[in-house]
């Protein structure tokens, strides 16, 4: 007896959903609203690369803390840099931190106190920092060029370069991505079925970045160039 599905029973059957990445440690494990989660590097991807600042929380001698820093990606780290007498530079080197970032984009109105909450793009990364050398996987004056390239792409091919004392002053670190969690939240309010009633506006404020315009310096007379002209785009 030919017991294999017949051509029209095979093409009946709904194609195989890829599955979601699982989280890579017990500490990446989202339990409150796990709906929410993501371990899809595309998604980390583009909450980093949408960043500015960064948040880095580290351990030291005098207690807890948590420091803004610029940040940028390449590949699978995410970089940082600073000053080589950086107390946060010295003690990322030796042991593990956590690194976050977060996108608000817009304000929840629910019918109730409680349910009034955040639309918004998070990231929590954890790990231990490396310090970038000048030769390696990345050169650490790549790194800090591909930094220009993040904050206005075209810029590094017109500027003066960092020299030989600039880098040297400059610590450049980088950590992995294998460890990370992300969480996103969009959408209207989940109000209770009993708060329907209430005669309270209900709805999304929405939040986002806005560009100014740019603002030359008094002794600049070089024509706007491209990245400059395009900023408010």
């Amino acid at each position: 007896m030919n017991t294999s599905p017949s051509a029209a029973e095979s093409a009946a059957e709904p194609a195989a959903q890829p599955t979601a990445p699982s989280a890579p440690s017990a500490r990446t494990q989202v339990k409150r609203s796990a709906n929410r989660a993501s371990h899809d590097p595309a998604v980390l991807h583009a909450i980093i690369d949408a960043a500015w600042i960064c948040h880095v929380a580290f351990r030291d001698d005098h207690g807890v803390h948590c420091i803004p820093t610029a940040c940028w990606r390449i590949g699978e780290h995410l970089y940082i840099h600073g000053s080589n007498g950086s107390r946060m530079v010295k003690r990322l080197l030796d042991d593990e931190c956590c690194v976050t970032i977060t996108h608000v984009d817009g304000l929840v109105m629910a019918r109730s106190a409680f349910n009034h909450s955040m639309n918004y793009r998070s990231a929590v990364i954890y790990g231990r920092f490396e310090k970038v050398e000048e030769s390696g996987e990345v050169d650490k004056r790549d790194a800090l060029e591909a930094f220009m390239e993040h904050l206005a792409p075209g810029r590094q091919a017109e500027i003066r370069p960092g020299n030989d004392n600039e880098y040297a002053a400059t610590t450049v670190l980088r950590i992995a991505l294998a460890e990370a969690a992300c969480k996103v939240r969009s959408g209207p309010p989940e109000d209770d079925p009993e708060d329907m009633d209430v005669r309270a506006w209900a709805g999304v404020l929405p939040l986002r970045e806005v560009r100014g315009a740019p603002v030359p310096d008094a002794a600049c007379t070089i024509a706007a160039p491209y990245y400059v002209r395009h900023w408010q785009e």
